[in-house]
């Protein structure tokens, strides 16, 4: 691997939520056909489900997905997936893609909520975290969204894509609260390694290296 490649051995994709986590496969999909990547994990909410199956996900990944839930007292989940070990995956990245992450989403991980596993390994962990926000029409207006998103955007280790265009599923209107691309959530998050191993190509570098 060159000098300025991120090493992202290890990438940890979680999809919350939000409508777009439909298309889930087909980023998966797209992970597995790029020789550049590298070895992939599956995080799937509880609401997630409702959009996209547990299933198609784990056939297409080659990994049972994992389910951010605590199981239930026996630790075993509803089934539909391999509970989530919140050491482990605070561990195991290099990098984690939250693609799309729900506004609820959102403001829990802004807020330093660590109400289920997933949360908890994210405020454990040493990996790059992206984020990729999918908002309701209208949201990114409102003062309390855009300072959680603030928040994430100054914390030491995240990167926050900016919403992009995107027809409303409920209004049929054009908005600007879509979540923006995977391959785009992937650069942001490429350059951001990139710059905290060479500070003096960018502000944001010498604002993340010690």
């Amino acid at each position: 691997m060159g000098e300025t490649d991120p090493g992202f051995r290890r990438i940890l994709l979680v999809g919350t939520g939000a409508l777009s986590v439909a298309f889930l496969p087909f980023w998966i999909n797209w992970f597995k056909n790029s020789p550049r990547q590298g070895e992939l994990r599956v995080v799937l909410t509880r609401s997630a489900r409702r959009f996209v199956s547990a299933e198609a996900v784990s056939v297409l990944s080659g990994r049972p997905v994992l389910v951010d839930d605590w199981g239930g007292p026996d630790g075993r989940g509803d089934g539909a997936g391999t509970p989530v070990p919140h050491v482990e995956l605070a561990r195991w990245p290099d990098l984690v893609l939250v693609h799309p992450a729900t506004l609820n989403f959102v403001s829990r991980y802004a807020l330093g909520l660590a109400d289920s596993p997933l949360l908890l390994a994210l405020h454990s962990t040493d990996a790059l975290v992206g984020v990729a926000p999918a908002l309701p029409p209208a949201a990114h207006r409102n003062p309390v969204v855009q300072g959680h998103l603030a928040a994430l955007r100054a914390r030491p280790g995240v990167v926050v894509a900016p919403t992009v265009s995107a027809v409303s599923a409920s209004t049929g209107e054009e908005d600007d609260g879509g979540a923006a691309p995977l391959t785009e959530l992937l650069a942001l998050c490429t350059a951001a390694r990139r710059a905290e191993r060479n500070p003096s190509t960018g502000r944001e570098g010498e604002e993340r290296s010690p």
